[in-house]
């Protein structure tokens, strides 16, 4: 049996409007690891919830769509169950985060109903007094107490929505989590909290989880493996230590750890990386960094890269790694 839980094989998703189509992931290659955490890392607009949304199989109905590729949870393709099967996977065997709890949650309806609702929904036989007991344990496992499940959403500060959503994505125990920036709305003080409250969860489930964010002390703090995503594809994937300890990066990658800020230098501003992502509607033909790179020659102009295996888990997507005698370093 694969120690994959999940494997994604050259997923190409668009987007369709009355005027262009959206570019959004092309040709996207990934695993995950029974029991792993991986950080999905890039911009805005990388496609990192738009993978997600693949997954899951909860992209914009009549507007998004996945046109090539294979999304494969313990060797059962995604792309090609039925919605009404799907639809029972979905809480049971996969759950997503969404990044904001303010709008996760149905304001008309208790807390405790909608912990309760994901339950009897794929437990449909169960007792009315065993779906409260995990309720009011669900609520105690994220720190709150189980008597105010007959709360609304409104009644709890942002942390406590967040911790909310997770006891809903977590009731039945998925075997894979896809966490979409949970914790962007939240303070630094909670977000500690709310981290490593779902790195436990996780752990005490043997769970998978794929965890997007922007931030690489999150990634640092409590993901295993890694991939960097530019204008819908992977361009770097690594081992934590690959990521953070490595000499050789994708020049994306370099430009991102430059970024961050210094705590023992003196300095005015920010590094950040000059220009902006490429049109999706008109990606070029050639690297899609090719433009902002610093290092780019002219084959990144016209020449799409391929995968340089580093080593057995370190994989960098650039023509400068080629030849094997050029190195970009953080």
């Amino acid at each position: 049996m694969s120690e994959n839980l999940l494997e994604i094989r050259n997923l190409h998703v668009t987007y369709k409007t009355d005027d262009d189509e959206i570019f959004a992931l092309n040709g996207v290659d990934l695993k995950v690891k029974k029991g792993e955490t991986l950080g999905l890392v890039g911009e805005t607009g990388a496609g990192k919830t738009t993978m997600a949304l693949s997954i899951m199989r909860l992209l914009p109905d009549r507007v998004g769509f996945i046109k090539q590729g294979e999304i494969l949870l313990e060797d059962m393709n995604l792309i090609k169950v039925t919605e009404a099967d799907m639809r029972l996977m979905r809480g049971q065997d996969v759950s997503m985060i969404f990044q904001d709890p303010m709008t996760s949650l149905n304001p008309i309806h208790t807390v405790g109903h909608q912990i309760a609702e994901v339950l009897f929904l794929h437990h449909p036989n169960a007792a009315a007094n065993e779906i409260e007991q995990k309720v009011d344990d669900m609520m105690e496992m994220v720190g709150i107490p189980s008597d105010r499940k007959a709360e609304y959403p409104h009644q709890f500060s942002g942390g406590m929505k967040q911790r909310i959503v997770i006891a809903i994505a977590l009731a039945c125990n998925p075997k894979l989590l896809l966490a979409d920036e949970p914790t962007t709305a939240l303070d630094v003080t909670i977000q500690a909290q709310v981290l490593k409250m779902m790195n436990d969860l996780k752990d005490s489930f043997n769970a998978s989880m794929i965890l997007i964010t922007h931030d690489l002390g999150v990634v640092a703090q409590i993901c295993d493996s890694v991939a960097i995503m530019y204008a819908g594809e992977i361009i770097e994937v690594g081992s934590a230590v690959d990521i953070f300890e490595s000499e050789s990066h994708h020049p994306y990658t370099v430009g991102l750890f430059g970024a961050i800020p210094d705590m023992t230098k003196k300095t005015r501003r920010l590094n950040p990386i000059d220009g902006l992502m490429p049109d999706p509607t008109s990606l070029p033909l050639g690297c899609r960094f090719a433009e902002r790179c610093p290092r780019r020659e002219d084959i990144c102009a016209s020449e799409r890269p391929s995968v340089m295996q580093m080593s057995a888990t370190h994989g960098i997507k650039c023509h400068l790694f080629k030849r094997g005698d050029e190195r970009a370093t953080a």
